[in-house]
């Protein structure tokens, strides 16, 4: 027993230095953030629901994504917004609790920045046995009005899996091709995808709530230590398969993060960020785009555990994340009505940040971690809870200037606000 102790101590003491800033910061302290700040404006003008609506099951949205619709000639027409919300989250979360009634099913939602309209997308010969809670979705890119294909985790009730969707331009349904399993689909999160066939896919936990016995305890233990036990992978659909016999070419790119959460690849394609939520990091990766592999390149420290992560169209990296952990789990047990949110943009630069950076934001980013290198991070979006709760996912349409924020546990399920 000595002995094993004397081995973890060091380790345990390696894990807790890695996630100062995120146990001090987010979980000890609670910072003193505004009711509501946006980096363009007063959030009550500018900002408000995605919900046009009034539909009572667009709440609770977790990830959210660009469609970019092209013409004939490639030029852009239209980048719409696709969301993913599970109005049954406070009774079925497999990464956080509770697994206690799967069946309500989530939902799929298009925002049309031209029509200024969000819909629900029908889940056309979606199998009536299959129950559905998505989180990552992501969608390939519709040429000429063209249908894309559509990938949403799902963390159904039996197992987690990945659901393939065809969607058309024209149409608000959203046909079911297939759904796809793996034995290393353990707690798929994220998706990042390099062609209409493969994709990057985050794998947040090995330990998970489906775990009996200890269930309650390991993927606890695993985040609030920091253990980097989680892995990015590589998936390829074999495309000549039939649906029934489809296989799965399964490779994994970046093992050994804590909690690895959201991933988006870069413009150029040359360029891979992974959110590791335990420790307030965001890693970066150049990405081979001919084999997909992998290979580390830097890390920028946040003021936040930082959930999901995407690029806008000039090569910012926006994330959103949660201020103040505690306040999150206070939520799921009911203690509160809202938690903290966060969203920043983190910039490549050459040389080192002044020390007082992110200077018009409420609370600066630069009151809480050190400035980074080669990047600056600059807020977007922060809220104590009362504007808009539980930030999870940040779009920044470089073409408009929309900025689009989803929320884990927020009744408006996802807001917009307007440069």
């Amino acid at each position: 027993m000595r002995l094993l102790l004397a081995t973890l101590a060091p380790l345990l003491g390696l894990f807790l230095w890695r996630s100062k800033y995120t146990l001090y910061y987010n979980m000890l302290t609670r910072m003193d953030l505004p009711d509501g700040y946006y980096s363009e404006g007063e959030v009550s003008s500018h900002c408000r629901s995605m919900n046009s609506a009034s539909d009572r099951s667009f709440k609770y949205c977790e990830d959210a994504s660009f469609w970019e619709n092209y013409d004939a000639d490639g030029k852009l027409e239209e980048r719409r917004v696709v969301v993913s919300c599970d109005s049954g989250r406070r009774e079925w979360n497999t990464v956080m609790g509770p697994l206690l009634n799967p069946l309500p099913r989530g939902s799929l939602w298009i925002h049309s920045p031209k029509s200024d309209q969000t819909t629900r997308l029908t889940l056309e010969n979606f199998p009536e046995e299959h129950t559905f809670h998505p989180l990552g979705v992501e969608v390939y890119p519709s040429y000429s009005g063209n249908a894309s294909y559509m990938y949403v985790v799902n963390h159904a009730a039996n197992k987690t899996v990945i659901e393939q969707f065809l969607i058309s331009p024209l149409s608000s349904s959203a046909k079911h091709i297939r759904t796809l399993s793996h034995p290393f689909f353990v707690a798929s999160n994220a998706l990042a995808l390099t062609s209409p066939t493969s994709f990057y896919v985050t794998n947040d936990h090995i330990f998970t709530k489906r775990l009996p016995y200890v269930g309650a305890v390991l993927p606890m233990v695993e985040t609030i230590l920091g253990l980097p036990l989680s892995f990015t992978a590589h998936v390829t659909i074999n495309p000549d398969e039939k649906a029934e016999d489809v296989v799965l070419s399964h490779t994994i790119v970046a093992p050994f993060v804590a909690y690895s959460n959201g991933i988006s690849i870069s413009p150029s394609g040359l360029e891979v960020a992974i959110a590791s939520t335990s420790i307030g990091t965001i890693y970066f990766y150049s990405r081979n785009a001919t084999t997909n592999t992998l290979t580390f390149s830097t890390s920028v420290q946040l003021p936040f555990p930082p959930d999901n992560v995407k690029y806008d169209h000039d090569g910012n990296l926006v994330a959103g994340g949660h201020p103040h952990f505690p306040s999150l789990l206070q939520l799921l047990a009911r203690k509160v009505d809202v938690a903290p949110s966060w969203v920043a943009s983190i910039s490549p630069i050459k040389g080192v940040v002044a020390p007082e950076y992110d200077a018009k934001a409420t609370l600066s980013a630069s009151t809480i971690i050190p400035p980074p290198t080669n990047h600056t991070v600059q807020t977007l979006f922060q809220s104590n809870g009362k504007s808009f709760s539980t930030s999870t996912s940040g779009l920044l349409d470089t073409l408009s200037g929309n900025l689009y924020v989803t929320g884990l546990y927020a009744e408006d399920g996802a807001m917009i606000c307007y440069p």
